[in-house]
């Protein structure tokens, strides 16, 4: 057994630290070779990595806790909110900066509780969301103490909208469809749902983490897109993480509202104790400034031509996976999706076994209950035949599975 590490009496060397690190950092996995299919966007482009590694190490040491310390964040933050809520179709100040989709999810959770409570009358709220919602949702339901509804998917994996009415009751605060969901990549049907709780006077949340920052390209793109941004009647508050297909580090997400009236059940003012005033738009009380200016320096580097290139490219690489998968005997996607993450299984192989040899030919996909994940990133247009040259001989040459378990987080 290792024994647990200890304060060293003495400081080390910084070089000899260094190389540790860089021994160390050589484990992990290999997202800058295009063999990585989540947890980080790879955009494969040197320059705008430099540039927001740049902005990153700018801004390290520096503390958003209180804006008005900094200036240049605060007016950074509010840029990143004002051009986020403008892709999503709502005023520019309707909207805050989190650490990620998590806490988005959470301040959702919390402002639709809040509303429930104060405007409603309901002392146990209740929300409502698709089996194939993500797992934020029932962890902000665990630390928020609101009881959680799960409702089964159809068939193509999106949320049942008669199921969802049926699970809709008078203590229900938030009614959530995704936009994609993670794991099949499909758009719930965001106008029915939506519409189903507007008229109960119920706040709606589309859950586009993944998509917020794509799916408005995509559009664009001429690709159908099935309705989800604030242009629906019923959708009171959206989640759109920057750090994953907006292309900047982690953590930065924005959590828009209809309204400013809505954002304000989010805010938290206490001055009684001896410090003076101290106020906070999220959980968040000490943020690092690096993400948001990160965030900033990522938005305004590859502007909407940019951004519309890198959707085309996740577009057409996504087909080009599609296709290949499709024509490898025996394996299958899950559901056709909307969007650039999809999963992949079969109804003859071994799935588990598949994704070893995957594992021992150094790809790193994740593991599902019903198969294979994949979220295309722009780089990995340039390994997609190499992918598809070591499924095929996978699907057709492995032996029995080792067991790994299907996994998305993990805690230590």
């Amino acid at each position: 057994m290792t024994e647990p590490a200890r304060i060293p009496e003495h400081g080390r060397d910084a070089a000899e630290l260094l190389a540790e690190i860089d021994r160390r950092h050589g484990e992990d996995i290999d997202w800058r070779g295009g063999r990585a299919f989540s947890l980080v966007y790879n955009v494969g482009d040197h320059v705008h990595e430099d540039l927001i590694e740049q902005v990153g190490v700018r801004y390290l040491h520096d503390n958003a806790l209180n804006p008005f310390k900094y200036p240049s964040v605060l007016q950074m933050e509010l840029d990143v909110i004002a051009m986020a809520t403008g892709l999503l179709g709502t005023a520019p100040d309707a909207g805050s900066l989190t650490s990620g989709g998590t806490e988005s999810i959470f301040m959702a959770v919390q402002v639709a509780r809040d509303h429930a409570r104060s405007m409603r009358g309901i002392a146990e709220p209740v929300i409502v969301t698709p089996s194939t919602a993500h797992p934020a949702f029932a962890k902000a339901a665990k630390y928020l103490d609101v009881e959680h509804v799960k409702v089964p998917v159809g068939a193509d994996g999106r949320a049942d909208t008669a199921a969802t009415e049926a699970a809709i009751g008078e203590r229900t605060a938030l009614v959530v469809g995704s936009a994609p969901c993670y794991p099949y990549g499909v758009i719930d049907p965001i106008e029915e749902l939506a519409a189903m709780a507007d008229d109960r006077g119920i706040l709606f949340h589309t859950d586009a983490c993944l998509g917020g920052w794509l799916l408005p390209w995509w559009e664009r793109l001429g690709e159908p897109v099935a309705p989800w941004d604030f242009r629906v009647r019923g959708v009171t508050s959206i989640s759109a993480d920057v750090h994953k297909y907006g292309y900047t580090f982690k953590g930065a997400s924005v959590v828009a509202y209809r309204n400013r009236e809505l954002l304000q059940h989010q805010f938290f003012w206490y001055d009684d104790w001896p410090g003076g005033l101290y106020a906070s738009g999220t959980s968040a009380g000490t943020r690092s400034a690096a993400p948001i200016a990160g965030a900033w320096a990522a938005i305004n580097h590859l502007g909407v031509d940019g951004y519309m290139r890198l959707a085309e490219q996740v577009r057409d690489t996504t087909r080009r996976f599609l296709d290949g998968i499709d024509s490898i005997p025996g394996l299958e996607v899950s559901h056709r999706p909307d969007m650039s993450l999809f999963e992949f299984g079969s109804s003859t192989l071994d799935m588990g076994a598949v994704g070893d040899v995957m594992d021992d030919r150094g790809w790193n996909l994740d593991r599902q209950q019903g198969g294979l994940h994949l979220m295309i990133s722009p780089y990995h247009a340039s390994v997609v035949e190499d992918f598809l040259s070591d499924l095929e001989f996978a699907a057709a040459n492995h032996g029995e599975s080792r067991g790994v378990q299907a996994t998305y987080g993990g805690v230590v």
